[in-house]
């Protein structure tokens, strides 16, 4: 699988532990994505963005938003000037599920534009 197969699926609903990723299975999938990290005990991924200034960080907050009620998978976000951090995992599976990283596969390519 390439990052941009897995940026063209979408997120289905998932709920209980069956949907929860192995640790063996995220880490491949992780290193389709440039830039992202484990959260402490892989518990979620993160990637912090960079913009030139406040508004542009604001537009892709924005942008991201659409495509998370798109796709009905919902980030954390914590917005400052020149700056996003995003954070993705699936609460209804109390951790990592196939979700978060195709919506980090999504951002990423809003990112890039």
């Amino acid at each position: 699988m390439t990052a941009d197969e897995l940026r063209q699926q979408r997120c289905q609903p998932l709920t209980g532990s069956s949907h929860l990723l192995s640790d063996v299975r995220a880490s491949e999938l992780l290193a389709l994505l440039e830039g992202w990290e484990f959260e402490a005990g892989n518990t979620g991924i993160f990637r912090q963005f960079r913009f030139a200034d406040f508004l542009h960080a604001l537009a892709f907050v924005n942008a991201l938003g659409f495509i998370a009620e798109q796709e009905n998978h919902h980030p954390d976000l914590e917005l400052g000037w020149g700056r996003c951090r995003v954070r993705f995992s699936t609460h209804d599976v109390g951790g990592l599920s196939m979700n978060d990283f195709i919506c980090a596969a999504k951002t990423d390519a809003l990112h890039k534009g």
